[in-house]
C-alpha cells in the first residue's frame, strides 16, 4: 500500500493571529481585548467575508454605522485603530485610502470635578472594602481598574507609596498613600492574610499573574505579596493560572453601582 501523504497542517484563523500580533508587540490586556472585539465586528458585519477582500468602502460603511448608532468618538477611533492595525499589521497591506480615512473630532469638555462637600457624602454612604476603594482612588488617584488590579506587593504603608504597575498607557508611576487611609488599609490586609491563609490551607488562594511571570516564577502565584489587595468575595475556576479555584480581582461593578446621593 501507498503511504498516505502526511496532513499539511491548517493555517490559522485570522482572530488567531491577530491575538499573535498583538503579543507579539506587547500591548496592554484591554488593548487586546478592544482590538480584537472590533476587528471581530467588523468581519461580522460584513458578513463574515474575509478582511483581504474588503476596502475603503466597507471600512468606510462599518464606521459609519458605529456613528449612527451614536457611540463617542473615542470609540469611534478606537475601532478605526483596530482596523487599521488588521490591514497593516495582520494582512500587511499598507495602501493609500487608509490615510484619507478621518478619525473622528473628540469633544473638548471640561472635566466634572465634585467639592469636597460632594465627596464626603459620597463616602460617608459607604461601608468596608468599597468605601476603602473608593477613598483610595480619591486620595491617591487611581484609575478604577489600577485600584481593582492592585497587588499587596505594590502598597507601601511604611513609606506611605502606592506603587501602579502597567497603569493608563501601560506606564508604572508612584503615587502617595494618604495619610487617614494608612490603619483602616492595614486592617483590611490583615483580614485579607487571613483570608489568604485560609485558602491556601484549603488548596487554593492562587492568583494569575501577568504576562509570562507564572512560567518563570511557578509558586509566585500562591504567595502573600502577589495577592490582590481586593480579592473578590467568591472563589472561581482561576483558567489562567491552571491552579483551579481562586479569588480573582473583585468585579468592576462593585464599584460602578454605588448608592446615589439623594438630590
Amino acid at each position: 500500500m501507498t503511504p498516505s501523504a502526511p496532513k499539511l497542517p491548517s493555517p490559522p484563523r485570522l482572530l488567531d493571529v491577530v491575538r499573535q500580533e498583538i503579543r507579539l508587540r506587547h500591548y496592554s490586556e484591554r488593548t487586546e481585548e478592544a482590538y480584537f472585539g472590533w476587528i471581530r465586528r467588523y468581519v461580522v458585519y460584513h458578513g463574515k467575508r474575509h478582511p483581504r477582500d474588503l476596502g475603503e468602502t466597507e471600512v468606510r460603511q462599518f464606521l459609519s454605522s458605529l456613528a449612527t448608532r451614536g457611540v463617542s468618538a473615542s470609540t469611534q477611533n478606537q475601532a478605526l485603530s483596530a482596523i487599521l492595525f488588521l490591514y497593516e499589521v495582520v494582512l500587511g497591506r499598507r495602501v493609500e485610502w487608509m490615510d484619507g480615512i478621518v478619525r473622528a473630532q473628540l469633544p473638548v469638555r471640561l472635566p466634572v470635578v465634585l467639592s469636597r462637600e460632594e465627596v464626603s457624602s459620597l463616602l460617608v454612604r459607604l461601608r468596608g472594602p468599597v468605601w476603602l476603594m473608593a477613598s483610595l482612588m480619591y486620595g491617591a488617584g487611581l484609575l478604577l481598574f489600577e485600584c481593582v488590579e492592585l497587588r499587596v506587593k505594590d502598597v507601601h504603608v511604611d513609606r506611605g507609596e502606592v506603587t501602579i504597575r502597567d497603569g493608563k498607557g501601560g506606564k508604572d508611576r508612584v503615587t502617595m498613600l494618604p495619610l487617614s487611609l494608612k490603619p483602616p488599609l492595614v486592617e483590611h490586609l490583615r483580614l485579607v492574610k487571613a483570608q489568604h491563609d485560609a485558602d491556601r490551607l484549603a488548596g487554593r488562594g492562587s492568583v494569575a499573574l501577568p504576562n509570562a511571570l507564572r512560567e518563570k516564577y511557578p509558586r509566585a502565584s500562591c504567595e502573600w505579596p502577589w495577592r490582590w489587595v481586593f480579592p473578590a468575595t467568591r472563589l472561581q475556576d482561576d483558567v489562567a493560572s491552571g491552579f483551579g479555584i481562586s479569588r480573582c480581582a473583585p468585579w468592576i461593578s462593585t464599584l460602578i453601582d454605588l448608592p446615589q446621593p439623594s438630590r
